[in-house]
């Protein structure tokens, strides 16, 4: 005659749990039948677990479930019957189990950031400093399923760079988790974008403005002092200043400048810019001044045997570095 297995309750266990806690002596189960158990450590933990026998090498085996009591009584209960209705199928739980994780691990919103990075055409500087943001993301959620990731996680991981002033930080955080989302949606990994949902709540950082010169007379003295100021630093620098207020191009454009595209004899420079290259791939075409066609000239006496125009004194392969002030 099998054994009869009274049903487990709150009461039972808490009481069980209770008086392991007095007892410390060795491990309890706690039977609720079909498999399922609550296992009493010797240092008061419980812990849910199912006992099966493995469908094809039958052999018993043990999965767990979860600890109580965050997982109840009734969700352990749930479990033990989707198990049951796996095994009845001829399915291992524990292989299932693993399969989700697997899945889990895919679909986290660090592999799926990973993928849509892969996406975006962007310059080499720009992946630099979007590389913190990305950092920040992965450590906060990065290893969370991208279905499951709500609202309120993306604003306090937001909010910790928020309270430090990093307004703009936090605001770049949000925009970068957005554009992951969008692309999970896409491939119809989650519904929701829930880092659109915070838009709105983000502080906005104060923005100080720098008026640009618009009187003449302050605007001559300032190409005066340029070239009164000139040859006190790398002379590709002192050159790049010099050019920069005729030719009204990005100063990252000029940086790249290459003797191959500068026409002395047509006085012009054209290029096409990195912003427009994938999507227009039309050439910009600046005129050059008697001014900058005299600067040019002088400057290819001291670089033109490189390919940049300013190049860098340290590496003649590079240009020079991103983080000089040529504006």
């Amino acid at each position: 005659m099998p054994k009869l297995v009274i049903s487990l309750t709150d009461s039972k266990i808490k009481s069980a749990i209770s008086m392991q806690k007095k007892s410390f002596e060795k491990n309890i189960k706690l039977s609720d039948g079909g498999g399922l158990y609550l296992l009493l450590d010797r240092k008061g933990g419980a812990y849910w677990r199912f006992d099966y026998i493995r469908p094809i090498s039958k052999k018993r085996a043990t999965i767990a479930i979860g600890i109580y009591p965050s997982c109840t009584l009734a969700r352990a209960r749930a479990k033990r019957s989707e198990f049951r209705e796996l095994l009845a199928q001829n399915i291992d739980p524990a292989i299932q189990k693993q399969d989700k994780q697997s899945q889990c691990r895919n679909n986290s919103f660090r592999s799926v950031a990973d993928e849509y990075r892969k996406t975006e055409e962007l310059e080499s500087s720009t992946q630099r400093r979007n590389q913190f943001i990305w950092d920040k993301l992965y450590v906060a959620i990065g290893e969370f399923p991208i279905d499951s990731i709500t609202a309120t996680q993306i604003l306090e991981v937001c909010r910790l760079y928020e309270r430090q002033g990093k307004t703009d930080s936090a605001k770049r955080m949000r925009s970068k988790a957005s554009q992951v989302f969008r692309y999970a949606i896409a491939l119809g990994l989650c519904q929701f974008n829930v880092a659109d949902q915070i838009s709105g709540i983000l502080k906005v950082g104060k923005t100080k403005h720098r008026a640009a010169i618009t009187d003449e007379q302050k605007l001559g003295q300032l190409l005066k002092n340029i070239n009164t100021h000139a040859g006190r630093g790398d002379i590709a620098i002192d050159y790049a200043v010099k050019i920069l207020p005729h030719v009204f191009v990005r100063p990252g454009e000029l940086r790249a400048a290459k003797w191959a595209d500068i026409d002395f004899k047509n006085r012009t420079w054209s290029y096409t810019p990195p912003k427009t290259k994938n999507q227009t791939a039309l050439q910009h075409i600046v005129p050059l001044s008697d001014q900058v066609l005299k600067l040019f000239q002088e400057l290819y006496c001291i670089t033109g045997y490189t390919e940049y125009c300013f190049v860098s004194m340290r590496d003649k392969t590079k240009t020079i570095s991103e983080s000089t002030r040529v504006c």
